[in-house]
């Protein structure tokens, strides 16, 4: 909170927008907050300076594209700016075979395990969820989940 009338005017001198400056710095608190995750961190400020300063420059990045898709002139032009929505054919096949491996790879787990897995690499649960799912001790959830995710990058020759 000390930091917060400073973090602002860090963004805004990036962004040009004190209103949005405050949105930044309020999306930097809440991932700084899920990042740390209750750890204590060495340079908590830096680190929090650097996420507002991340997200000033995307924002920065994503304004001038916007900017260049209604100067563009019309439809057309603007629609060149824009990502694609779709992965193309080539990174589908390529993906769909180590997706394959993926889901052989998780049913030769334990049940146990593949579900704290899935939960936690797909669900994006956290270690406390998952073990009051399987009704089990946050250490064993983290444990079922460094077992399943070692299991898989051997099965993926993953480095």
């Amino acid at each position: 909170m000390r930091q917060r009338p400073a973090l602002i005017n860090y963004a805004r001198t990036i962004i040009g927008n004190a209103i949005h400056a405050e949105d930044l710095v309020q999306e930097a608190w809440l991932r700084f907050d899920e990042a740390s995750n209750n750890r204590l961190l060495e340079d908590a400020t830096g680190y929090l300076y650097r996420i507002v300063r991340n997200l000033a420059l995307d924002s920065k990045r994503s304004h001038a594209r916007e900017c260049r898709m209604t100067k563009a002139g019309d439809y057309d032009d603007a629609i060149r700016y824009l990502p694609a929505d779709a992965p193309d054919p080539e990174t589908i096949a390529l993906y769909n075979d180590e997706f394959t491996r993926m889901k052989a790879a998780l049913a030769e787990l334990p049940e146990r395990t593949r579900i704290a897995c899935e939960m936690h690499r797909f669900g994006g649960a956290k270690l406390r969820e998952i073990a009051t799912y399987l009704n089990i001790s946050v250490p064993l959830a983290h444990k079922l989940i460094a077992e399943g995710v070692a299991h898989c990058r051997e099965r993926l020759e993953w480095p």
